[in-house]
């Protein structure tokens, strides 16, 4: 019901005409935000608010992770690939209004959290298990990136990997913040900024980045969604914030 209430309202609202791509992208992703935010405070309401929202949650500790972690996420991912030489740019274009482009991003980042780690995230974890929530909305979220499975194997397993990553840092800073600013700093650096990671098709990118050798390591057609430098970046850093969260339980159990 909250995942087809979304998908109604976002059918309802016809997106604006308008000549200029950022200012179209960005009504394109401004519906479907705001039917998300409205279709989350309902059902919230209707679950009599017992289902904790995590958003802001702990704001200052979800800004601080969310930032410096989705920066270093990037970078190194970026940094480890231009090492290896599968990345390398070549050329630079200024892309009119890009403060536009970053603010539509964002917007689709809020609304893909909201989705997948927001009412659902929560309402699962109540009735059933961090685990079955964890897994579950992963599942939704590499299904929303159809395109994946197309790609193969290791696209696939790095979409759903990103979004065990980002539930484990949900986890840790009880604020849903710190995923969507990790996320929203892959999507636009990523995205916007070297066109290495996959958004809607009418969204530019400023540097003109050449991916090449072996497809593992560029990630061929995907880019750096296809790469297994990601992939084991991705797993890495679930794996360091399932230890902390694992730490400051036992911390606070022994206290």
């Amino acid at each position: 019901m909250f995942f087809v209430g979304w998908l109604v309202l976002v059918s309802l609202i016809p997106v604006p005409e308008c000549k200029n791509p950022a200012v179209w992208r960005f009504f394109a992703e401004l519906i479907p935000f705001l039917a998300m935010s409205g279709i989350s405070y309902l059902f919230w309401f209707l679950e009599k608010k017992n289902l904790p929202m995590c958003f802001p949650g702990n704001f200052r500790k979800g800004c601080a992770i969310g930032t410096a972690g989705g920066i270093l996420w990037l970078l190194a991912a970026f940094l480890v690939m231009a090492v290896l030489g599968v990345l390398k740019i070549e050329g630079y274009e200024p892309v009119p209004m890009l403060w536009l482009w970053f603010l539509s991003v964002f917007l689709n980042t809020v609304m893909q959290e909201l989705l997948v780690r927001g009412y659902l995230y929560q309402m699962i974890k109540k009735n059933y298990h961090l685990s079955a929530a964890v897994l579950f909305t992963s599942c939704l979220f590499t299904l929303l990136h159809g395109g994946a499975f197309e790609a193969g194997l290791l696209p696939v397993l790095n979409v759903f990997s990103m979004s065990v990553f980002m539930s484990l840092v949900l986890e840790y800073t009880q604020s849903l913040t710190a995923p969507i600013l990790m996320h929203f700093f892959w999507n636009c650096g990523g995205a916007v900024i070297l066109g290495g990671v996959s958004l809607a098709e009418d969204y530019p990118h400023v540097f003109s980045v050449n991916f090449s050798g072996s497809e593992i390591l560029s990630g061929g057609m995907c880019k750096m969604e296809g790469s297994i430098v990601v992939f084991l970046f991705n797993v890495l850093s679930a794996v360091f914030f399932a230890w902390r969260i694992y730490s400051s339980r036992k911390d606070a159990i022994v206290s």
